[in-house]
């Protein structure tokens, strides 16, 4: 069921659902190189129509679906483990969003992960610093994007703080600068809110240090080509002293229709102010002297991500290794497990439709992480270990990936607790209790936590319906097992699941 070793040339595509532009990036990736072949943007403003509850507002959501057909003809040809199409903050606070979420998906052919405010960080670093050259030293990148701030720390290729903020160029105008008018009082309460966003994060930032700051995003590009048209001796960078041009340009102006600015493009017009006015900020708030635009966006980021996958060098491995050090899991039990789930997996997985690669890695993880909560307290580790996994950072996982782990590794003992597999989206609203089901089979069985291999099982499914047929004689020289195996009958069957246990040569109960 696992994917081979890509092929020396393979077409790749990532496609970032941004809260203020959608950007679609192709490209081929070719004896270790990745060449891009085709680009596409549109500017959609999704921040611009999530609600204070929440809710996405009708013209705005068929306006992002009809940007998703266009790209959906592009992407109509490729397979589906080349595309990785990704939400951010705007479907990230965006409520009651299953319904668009589900015709977004048919209108691109694919799905869409939304990921956390930490993880678009990771990924625009990566983006950023693939498009930089060799350096030594720490960079510190600032992304600005409509409804998120990202700000890092990292060296080389490695990040080491990262930090999401809840303020974009959209929303920050939207705030403060909504019908146009610019004036210096509007600044200043956009600045104080700005401040704010910005105080908790500080120390932390200054007291790591960097030696270069590079911006990322379009905002940060509009703002350094407009500074270069107001100061061409500048060199391109963006410095305190040419923000503070800006912001009085801004005043002056008095309405974004006036500003006098080439560089700001009529559809960059209505989300400018609240960009420089975040960057203003940072920049003084960080004590920045000079900063540059950097090519390089989360986009980019997800197709050098895709390339980590396809290479065996994929990002959510490296955390799950991560966490199971952090929560000192029993590695040896954990691989017991992970084999004994596999082997089931494969016989099952045509009958309960799981033939999608992340079912495989799901019941990977789920071996590997269902002990995790062991290092909070033994009564009830298996919620403990859901709760860690539902709000941990987790580098490489979008938040659908991180909320399916989960729910099998809470569920992987004890009674079933599935009001939320609704939650996730599909098919995995469906078929997560299968998976489920075989998670708690595996670890059912090695409760001995012993070396020994298990004897040959078989599995037969049908819908909601698993027969696991055990050697002559096995089941009653394992008292205990075979115990809890019918308590395993009566919770599956209170959640209208049939668990049949055989002998062979033996008829079967549940």
């Amino acid at each position: 069921m696992s994917r081979a070793t890509p092929a020396m040339s393979e077409v790749i595509a990532a496609v970032d659902l941004g809260s203020n532009s959608f950007h679609m990036v192709v490209a081929r990736y070719s004896h270790g190189q990745l060449v891009i072949i085709d680009r596409l943007r549109e500017m959609v403003r999704l921040a611009s129509g999530v609600g204070d509850d929440g809710r996405l507002d009708k013209e705005v959501g068929a306006r992002a679906l009809a940007c998703l057909q266009r790209f959906g003809q592009r992407l109509r040809d490729m397979h589906a483990h080349n595309v990785r199409v990704v939400g951010t903050n705007a479907l990230r606070i965006a409520r009651r969003k299953q319904a668009f979420l589900e015709r977004a998906r048919e209108a691109l052919g694919f799905p869409i992960e939304i990921v956390s405010g930490i993880e678009e960080a990771r990924l625009i670093y990566s983006g950023v610093v693939h498009n930089l050259p060799s350096e030594t030293g720490r960079r510190l990148v600032i992304d600005i994007g409509g409804g998120s701030t990202e700000l890092i720390i990292g060296e080389r290729h490695e990040p080491l703080q990262l930090e999401s903020l809840q303020m974009g160029c959209v929303s920050m105008s939207q705030r403060y600068f909504a019908d146009g008018r610019i004036s210096a009082k509007r600044v200043e309460r956009a600045r104080l809110a700005a401040r704010l966003e910005l105080e908790p994060i500080q120390a932390v930032f200054l007291r790591r240090g960097w030696e270069r700051v590079v911006g990322s995003s379009g905002t940060v590009r509009a703002i350094a080509e407009s500074l270069r048209e107001l100061d061409p001796a500048g060199g391109g960078y963006i410095t305190p002293a040419g923000l503070t041009r800006l912001v009085e340009r801004l005043v002056r102006a008095e309405h974004v229709r006036a500003l006098p600015l080439v560089a700001v493009t009529d559809e960059r017009r209505p989300v400018f102010p609240g960009g420089v006015v975040i960057l203003s900020e940072i920049v003084q708030a960080l004590g920045i002297e000079q900063m540059r635009f950097g090519e390089g966006a989360l986009r980019d980021g997800l197709l050098y991500d895709m390339v980590g996958r396809m290479t065996r060098s994929d990002a959510r491995e490296r955390t799950v290794a991560s966490m199971q050090r952090r929560y000192h899991v029993d590695i040896e039990q954990a691989e017991r497990i992970e084999n004994t789930a596999v082997q089931f997996l494969q016989q099952v997985h045509a009958a309960w439709e799981l033939d999608d690669p992340l079912a495989e890695l799901a019941l990977r993880w789920g071996a590997r992480l269902h002990e995790i909560g062991l290092d909070v307290a033994h009564n009830g580790y298996h919620r403990h270990g859901a709760y860690l996994l539902d709000n941990a950072d987790m580098p490489g996982f979008a938040r659908e990936e991180q909320f399916l782990l989960a729910r099998l590794v809470g569920n992987h003992r004890r009674k079933l607790a599935l009001e939320h597999l609704e939650d996730l989206i599909p098919p995995w609203d469906r078929l997560a209790i299968y998976l489920i089901v075989l998670l708690r089979l595996s670890v059912l069985l090695h409760r001995d936590r012993g070396p020994a291999a298990l004897a040959p099982i078989e599995l037969a499914a049908r819908a909601r319906t698993l027969e696991v047929r055990f050697p002559s004689r096995w089941l009653r020289e394992h008292p205990l097992t075979a115990a809890d195996l019918q308590q395993e009958v009566d919770y599956l069957r209170a959640q209208g699941l049939r668990l049949r246990v055989f002998e062979r040569g033996r008829g079967g109960g549940g």
